[in-house]
């Protein structure tokens, strides 16, 4: 299936090529080819390819307040992966991107779910191209592939003006392609460790004579198995996207992209951390507890429009829809228990599980400059409605789970697939509604100094049912936003934001009933520097963040319950990114945290590192600019889980992967990657009570074609 939906796409391709031989070379003056307009996200509709390899964003980014704001500008702290630093070191899915991102934490709790945390707490607010997606449908099945992104943005901190959901951790923003007014395409096919097999093209530019209406088509074919026993993955991505000039100042662009992933054999749980003596385990890395039938398919669909309508004074209106549904289908077996020292004592627990989730999402905003005292002032005000519908049905066979027999490994793949899934289906059907409308404004008080204000008003209702208990629930608040930035000279500003804390959650308590939402607020502070006329950017930045409610696991079996718990979090961070001598860019960061419960100075949350480090640079030698050079460095400091005797804990690690790539001619190149060359072995994650083992040392070889 996976191989037909490339083809399609490479089928789109080539229908789209003939009109692309037809169009005409681009003007940078005609305004019905090229609207220069101000976008959420930074980016101009028709614009020339973009071929720099810097690893700073040139354009504005998707700022927590909306406005057109450079990062500079944006008094949060702010990170850019661009599309550059993904080539670089094939970050093909966005849990490696947000891996390499300063500040973030990836917790792979098992081979097709995934946690992303920063700050302290689980990332749970997403926006494509500067929109947030409202509904709270946090989980991470599969990864998304980046082939349909140019860059991915990370906003830390609370982002309630934009999302409407705030959240103290990090707003993750995928800022997708947009046709290109010039001809352009790549194809890169890739082979690595493990039978690694992926294809990848992208095709853009004008589709008319006139170039009034333009396209992009990107599609990627992943075709791979693993280090983890019996574990294969197939992906698919197609991604296409029209804009049309309906008038000179009027743009309609139309996006649709569908990704599938089909695993076998995967992670569902992980590996017991403790032997039955309060032991830590220690297996192979390649271990695992799947079975030889299971399977997790993953089916993501989205789709959007947008109409852009711009005004002579300098103001535009902005209309968009988007529709997401997520479908989800496996058969699954969980591991469980604490064994003795010859794998004795667990217990399996198979499962027949299927979810379909549908998200449709209403913008409409208006956004423009505006004079008072004799100074030039921004303003956004919109509103968002959104809708959605969770439907899971799950069935188990007869007593839930079985012990495994004393001649059954649980490790071997060889648990017997039931036959039959006895009992009435449990699951959840639900309905959720969320309504907002927001403003913001930027004040310019004097040449140096700016205000940012602005609040969102929210209103959610769910209704429905989960596992047999009420999901019916209901809120509404009005979320601040206000933020100060001060230019110190050319080079330096200094900032600070306050934004309060509004997030409903799914998570249920024991009597089935939703934990309240989270509420709070966050403070942030930092000096941002712009060196070297742009070319590089530095930020150090402050936080703290009061917030109460927060859903806590109570219990580690497949029907956990959640708590509301009280948290005061608090640290700092360094960053730094942009081209420090010409050839070598740079991007990294340093991130400290300190988590503590509310008024008991408890250390919490113990299992996500304290410190971390991310690291990514490349370098073109003076006289051997073919030549291509990088590496990538992570290093988090320890962790731990639960209290002695039964306290597992993971050393602090270094990983370091390296890149070397070479441009045979301007069309043509190769890169090669070597990943985790140090042959680190760590645990993934001990964010829940089980671990697997993370990738041992890999390669793989790009080979590069672009026209």
């Amino acid at each position: 299936m996976k191989f037909r939906l490339f083809a399609g796409a490479v089928s789109a391709s080539l229908l789209l090529q003939p009109h692309l031989a037809l169009a005409e070379e681009p003007d940078a003056n005609n305004d019905s080819i090229v609207l220069e307009t101000v976008e959420v996200g930074g980016k101009t509709q028709g614009r020339l390819a973009d071929n720099s390899e810097s690893y700073t964003p040139k354009t504005s980014v998707s700022a927590p307040t909306g406005l057109s704001l450079s990062r500079r500008e944006t008094p949060q702290s702010v990170s850019v992966i661009t599309e550059t630093q993904m080539d670089d070191f094939q970050m093909n899915g966005v849990s490696d991107v947000l891996a390499s991102t300063p500040g973030v934490a990836v917790d792979r709790v098992e081979t097709d779910r995934i946690y992303y945390n920063a700050r302290g707490f689980e990332i749970t607010n997403f926006q494509f191209d500067g929109l947030g997606q409202p509904l709270p449908y946090e989980t991470v099945s599969g990864d998304m592939d980046t082939a349909q992104f140019e860059r991915v943005e990370v906003i830390r901190g609370s982002n309630g003006l934009m999302t409407g959901l705030g959240n103290p951790s990090a707003t993750v923003n995928y800022v997708r392609k947009r046709p290109t007014a010039d001809t352009s395409g790549s194809l890169a096919l890739t082979y690595g460790s493990w039978n690694a097999a992926r294809v990848e093209g992208d095709l853009s530019g004008a589709i008319n004579k006139s170039g009034s209406v333009r396209g992009r088509v990107v599609a990627a074919y992943d075709d791979k198995e693993s280090y983890l026993d019996r574990y294969e993955k197939e992906s698919g991505l197609f991604y296409g996207v029209v804009e049309a000039d309906i008038t000179e100042n009027t743009l309609l662009t139309i996006g649709y992209s569908q990704q599938n992933e089909n695993a076998d054999s995967p992670l569902w749980g992980s590996l017991p951390l403790f032997y039955k003596d309060g032991a830590p385990t220690d297996y192979d890395v390649e271990t695992s507890t799947s079975a030889d039938w299971s399977y997790w398919d993953n089916d993501t669909t989205m789709a959007f429009a947008e109409l852009q309508q711009r005004f002579e004074n300098g103001w535009e209106a902005k209309g968009v829809f988007t529709y997401r549904k997520l479908k989800g289908d496996s058969e699954l077996l969980y591991v469980f228990g604490a064994p003795d020292r010859n794998d004795a004592g667990l217990f399996a627990y198979p499962s027949l599980y299927d979810n379909e989730t549908t998200e449709r999402v209403y913008d409409l905003y208006a956004r423009g400059p505006f004079e008072v005292g004799g100074r030039v002032h921004e303003m956004i005000v919109g509103v968002n409605y959104a809708k959605g519908r969770n439907v899971e049905n799950s069935q188990y066979i007869a007593g839930n789970f079985v012990q495994f027999a004393p001649d059954q490994s649980p490790f071997d793949g060889s648990f017997p697939r039931p036959t039959a899934y006895e009992g009435t289906p449990r699951g959840s059907k639900w309905d959720d509604r969320y309504r907002s409308g927001y403003l913001a404004t930027r004040l310019s008080l004097a040449d140096p100094l700016t205000v940012i204000a602005g609040g969102r008003y929210v209103d959610v209702l769910s209704k429905g049912e989960g596992y047999g208990s009420s999901k019916d629930a209901s809120a509404s608040e009005l979320v601040p936003y206000a933020g100060i930035v001060f230019d110190l000279n050319e080079v330096h500003s200094v900032y600070a934001s306050y934004t309060e804390i509004f997030n409903p959650q799914t998570e249920e308590n024991s009597e089935g009933q939703r934990v309240d939402p989270v509420t709070g607020e966050t403070y942030e502070a930092g000096l941002k520097s712009e060196w070297q006329e742009g070319r590089v950017y530095t930020q150090l930045t402050a936080f703290w963040t009061d917030q109460k409610d927060l859903a806590e696991a109570v219990n580690a079996s497949p029907d956990t319950f959640f708590n509301g718990q009280d948290y005061e979090s608090s640290g700092y961070e360094a960053e730094i990114s942009g081209e420090l001598l010409p050839g070598w860019q740079l991007s990294g960061g340093y991130t400290f945290l300190d988590i503590e419960k509310n008024d008991e100075g408890i250390e919490q949350r113990t299992y996500t590192p304290r410190e971390i480090i991310r690291l990514t640079t490349s370098y073109r030698p003076s006289g051997l600019e073919k030549l291509k050079v990088g590496a990538r460095v992570s290093w988090q400091d320890s962790i731990y889980r639960g209290t002695a005797p039964a306290k597992r804990t993971q050393e602090a690690y270094t990983l370091v992967d390296l890149m070397a790539g070479y441009d045979w001619t301007r069309q043509f190149s190769t890169t090669l990657n070597v990943n985790n060359v140090s042959d680190e072995k760590y645990l993934n994650s001990l964010y829940v009570g089980q671990a697997f083992y993370g990738a041992p040392r890999n390669a793989s070889i790009r080979f590069d074609y672009k026209f």
